[in-house]
């Protein structure tokens, strides 16, 4: 077996619930996120790309995950801007199981606009760099910085957090498989 194969495979067994529930914060749909990880990985190891452990097949993965979802928003926002057709709201309880965090979490980030909610994702989820969320994103270092700290602020302002604990890193996501 190659050995991009065998990452791939561990990178799958392991740690697909952790992308899955990465994805769920983004898209607010299971099935969406599931076919966001899929498209995401299926980018990552076609290029064959060597990883020498499987985190850092993951990193990757989750970069393809944030542009995947970021690409897909333009595209949804061109397609309502010429349709006019009203947002679907799919509710967060079906899929609860996914993410053991408070669905006021989930609701809060899925108001966020597409942008902040990448960048607080990987800067506070995904534990990136500013730099790392720039390159990913195809944004500057400012404007990561920007549209964290305004993704960060509304989440605190949703989910009633003072400042003294605007850090996101105390909200907890876990998948059924890390339990």
């Amino acid at each position: 077996m190659v050995r991009w194969q065998a990452v791939a495979e561990q990178l799958v067994r392991e740690r697909q619930g952790a992308l899955v529930a990465y994805a769920y914060l983004l898209t607010r749909n299971r099935s969406t996120a599931e076919d966001l990880v899929q498209d995401a990985l299926v980018r990552t190891f076609t290029r064959r790309a060597q990883f020498e452990h499987v985190y850092q097949a993951e990193g990757y993965v989750r970069k393809a995950i944030a542009s995947g979802f970021l690409d897909g928003q333009r595209a949804r926002g061109r397609r309502t801007r010429r349709e006019r057709t009203a947002a679907h709201a799919e509710a967060v309880s079906s899929h609860a199981e996914l993410v053991e965090a408070d669905a006021d979490l989930a609701a809060a980030m899925a108001a966020l606009p597409p942008r902040e909610r990448a960048c607080v994702a990987l800067r506070h989820l995904g534990d990136f760099s500013v730099a790392e969320t720039a390159e990913a994103l195809g944004l500057s270092d400012g404007a990561v910085k920007r549209y964290t700290h305004d993704g960060t602020r509304a989440l605190a302002t949703a989910l009633r957090v003072g400042p003294e604990a605007n850090d996101l890193m105390q909200i907890t996501v876990t998948t059924e498989a890390e339990r």
